[in-house]
């Protein structure tokens, strides 16, 4: 009998659809099983109740895409590793992982759920996929309530009118960098993909799906539509690392560049509110006002990446501490 993985995971989650697209790449057998309305049961199984969730071949569960990830390439070390062999790349790439993880959501969340005319399609389109069968008054009444229920999370995760002008000027840099980039080159650290590329990747599908976000990206970021499209199966690429010693890409330069104007800012300042307490928090970036709630997970997320930071090897440190400090993250690592 071939060992197999099942996930449990949706279409309108990104961090299923990074997770998939993980599993595929790597040619790992799996079976992919869409959220429905008694999928619930499986969270018995984890601590948090948040897709995708992993059943193993072993019979253990496990969910959270980035600790998936790295669990993924201890069970298979060197079989279509998404790590690059390079430290410094390695570093590089989990760092604009965490940045699509923890940032880059707030994209998927705020042109999702902003305004009317998506809060309607999606709502009904994410019922849909778990009641599908079950009745159009039953899909049309768990979209309301669905809806009434992500809309009214919109202040606590940061995703609000006010908010909307940094939020979506960052996701334009973003499209904008990697729209220039994947004519030029396929992936962010060579000619096979990174978790970094599946990061963003995961993240970017939803806006590749919801109305008013696909429409900017037909208009004005085609190339990238159509790469993530790719990258949703690349179980037929294969590809070699970037050379370590040739300069990054201008893509990861100013990706890194984001990071450190709008994504260190955000999780320091986030830390800072829940080590005093504070249940909310501000900073700014980029000239524009930010607001939301205070998170005890993406301060973990700070934790991590230091600590990540703090064990690279003194040689690592010397090739990538002038690319850190060029995009302002540096004095955030070394904290």
């Amino acid at each position: 009998m071939i060992e197999r993985y099942d996930i449990y995971g949706g279409l309108g989650s990104p961090y299923s659809m990074k997770m998939r697209a993980v599993l595929r790449y790597r040619r790992l057998p799996h079976v992919w099983h869409q959220m429905r309305k008694d999928s619930p049961l499986i969270f018995s199984h984890v601590k948090a109740p948040v897709i995708p969730v992993f059943r193993f071949p072993d019979g253990t569960w496990m969910n959270d895409s980035t600790p998936l990830v790295f669990e993924l390439e201890k069970r298979h070390p060197g079989q279509r590793s998404i790590v690059p062999d390079d430290e410094a790349q390695a570093f590089l790439a989990y760092l604009l992982e965490d940045f699509a993880d923890e940032w880059g959501t707030k994209a998927m969340f705020l042109y999702r759920w902003l305004r009317e005319r998506d809060q309607v399609q999606m709502s009904e389109w994410l019922s849909f996929d778990r009641l599908s069968g079950s009745g159009l008054a039953a899909v049309k009444d768990a979209a309301r309530m669905f809806r009434d229920r992500q809309v009214g999370r919109m202040a606590l995760v940061g995703c609000t009118q006010e908010n909307a002008p940094l939020i979506e000027t960052t996701t334009k840099r973003i499209l904008g960098l990697l729209e220039r980039h994947v004519t030029e080159e396929p992936y962010l650290f060579g000619t096979r993909p990174s978790l970094a590329d599946f990061g963003w990747m995961g993240q970017l599908s939803q806006l590749a799906v919801d109305p008013t976000p696909a429409d900017m990206m037909r208009a004005e970021f085609p190339f990238v539509f159509r790469w993530l499209m790719n990258l949703d199966d690349a179980s037929g690429i294969d590809g070699e690392w970037r050379d370590p010693f040739t300069p990054l890409s201008p893509a990861v330069k100013g990706l890194l560049g984001l990071a450190g104007d709008v994504y260190f800012p955000f999780l320091a300042a986030n830390a800072a509110a829940a080590q005093s307490g504070k249940e909310t928090f501000s900073f700014e970036a980029l000239g524009m006002p930010y607001t939301q709630g205070a998170f005890k997970y993406q301060m973990k997320c700070l934790v991590e990446l230091r600590t990540a930071y703090a064990r690279l090897s003194p040689n690592t440190k010397l090739r990538v501490d002038p690319a850190l400090e060029e995009a302002h993250c540096l004095a955030a690592l070394r904290v």
